[in-house]
């Protein structure tokens, strides 16, 4: 199954005290967005209109001699020109000159603040997001707390102390609920599974962190597992509905009888079911003569005569949470038709169990039926088709099989019986799906692909004439 590699994309904005330029860094994988907030004093304001004052005074001194009968007329334009410098749009003329005002002056008239809408007059203020502001009214939009730090962050069109933003939008991994570091790119790189909505630190890839072996999930560092015998873990959820034992399984079997006998496929003979664990399986799979294989191999349909080691009674959950107590025993298979038995894999929940022996039981029912040396494309794609269709049948009913446990203690006693699924058990028939639908090995995920769309266009029955004619898929 392919997880995925993902960037996180988000944007920084650093603050800096002094003039404030309007320039924004570029959007990047997190970084965070970077403002400048320029601080300015009525003091300085009032220091550059000195300046501008003595400019000018300048700029008439240099002039011709005046008369001093005209130094109150002259005073009077000069004043007049420093008052249109402080308001008029375009720039004022003194004496028949174009007056240019310093840069980035600002009368206390003009400075609006944009939190308050209220004319700022004497004191500090902050320029920042093409605005100015008083400095209590530039909050973030989170807290609703003044931001006075040296960097903010943003989001949208808001303000946002970093510490606010990296809580609310900075992602964290529900493997260990710290937030994802970034890697040497400054970029915050997580894996994500491509169903569950779940992402991770690429860490625990590598730091030996378990993963279900049904639901494929990587699920918090504070959830307990359970660890079957053969190694392989199982958690909490999937332990709920999981078929422990022969027993468990034959309502199950009983169930997938009555699914092809519905669709005009009833298989004649009466073929083993043995529940096994992983050892036995690779074992019988080693002694199979023919056969294609998947590379997590869950259940087989055997042909040869061999004596397997089936699961007697269900196991118990001892300390450390440890499958103990499995009672085994030999199980000899006799050849009497083209099929001995059909082995799956024990510990595995009821939806998954039934795939993989609808899976198993179109392998009996091909053989039985004469359908010989077909491709693995061609064999292993309609026998996926019709563990697709059981889980459709299952899901879309609702209901699960007639299965008693053996002992009233079990975990799974409560979806043994008939009645509405959980909410989990649905998601997990949809995942089961899924994994047949995004297979990427020739046999299983082509093969279903192929097979699937033929039975789409044509229906079952005429696909499989055409198979045993051919030897292919209709197209």
């Amino acid at each position: 199954m392919g997880w995925l590699k993902k960037f996180f994309k988000g944007s920084s904005h650093k603050i800096s005290w002094g003039q404030h330029h309007g320039k924004y860094a570029d959007e990047s994988f997190w970084n965070e967005p970077s403002s400048s907030l320029d601080i300015q004093s009525e003091s300085e304001n009032e220091d550059i209109d000195h300046a501008i004052a003595l400019s000018l005074s300048e700029e008439q001194n240099k002039g011709k001699a005046i008369e001093n009968k005209s130094y109150a007329e002259e005073d009077e334009q000069l004043a007049r020109a420093l008052q249109e410098s402080l308001n008029a749009d375009s720039p004022p003329r003194y004496n028949g000159h174009i007056f240019q005002p310093l840069p980035f002056f600002f009368p206390s008239g003009f400075r609006i603040c944009a939190g308050c809408k209220k004319e700022i007059g004497n004191g500090r203020y902050l320029s920042c997001m093409g605005s100015v502001w008083h400095p209590e009214c530039f909050r973030c939009h989170a807290c609703d707390q003044p931001i006075s730090d040296y960097e903010f962050s943003m989001y949208g069109n808001f303000p946002y102390h970093k510490s606010c933003y990296r809580e609310l939008y900075h992602p964290k991994c529900d493997v260990c609920k710290q937030f994802i570091p970034t890697n040497r790119s400054g970029h915050v790189e997580y894996r994500a599974h491509p169903f569950w909505p779940q992402k991770y630190c690429p860490s625990h890839e590598r730091d030996g962190t378990p993963r279900c072996c049904s639901c494929e999930r990587m699920e918090p560092r504070d959830t307990k597992y359970v660890t079957l015998d053969d190694g392989r873990k199982l958690c909490l959820e999937c332990l709920n509905f999981a078929i422990m034992d022969n027993s468990e399984c034959q309502p199950l079997y009983i169930d997938i009888q009555e699914f092809y006998e519905g669709l005009n496929m009833k298989v004649e003979q009466q073929i083993p079911l043995l529940l096994v664990e992983r050892q036995a399986l690779n074992e019988a799979m080693e002694g199979e003569k023919n056969g294609h294989h998947h590379t997590e191999t869950r259940g087989l349909c055997l042909s040869e005569e061999q004596i397997v080691t089936r699961i007697l009674r269900r196991p118990i959950i001892g300390p450390g949470n440890r499958i103990i107590d499995i009672l085994t025993g030999p199980y000899r298979l006799v050849r009497q038709c083209d099929v001995t038995a059909i082995l799956v894999l024990y510990g595995l929940p009821r939806l998954l169990t039934g795939s993989i022996l609808a899976h198993e039981m179109m392998h009996a029912w091909l053989r039985l039926k004469g359908f010989r040396a077909l491709s693995p494309v061609v064999e292993e794609g309609i026998c996926q088709v019709l563990a697709h269709m059981w889980l459709d049948s299952e899901i879309i009913s609702g209901t699960g099989s007639n299965i008693a446990s053996s002992s009233s203690s079990s975990s799974s006693s409560t979806s043994s019986k008939k009645g509405p699924r959980s909410q989990f058990e649905r998601k997990l028939g949809e995942f089961f799906k899924y994994q047949i639908e995004s297979d990427t090995s020739s046999a299983y995920g082509d093969g279903f692909r192929a097979g699937n769309e033929a039975v789409l266009l044509y229906g079952l029955r005429r696909t499989l004439d055409h198979i045993k004619l051919t030897g292919t898929f209709p197209y």
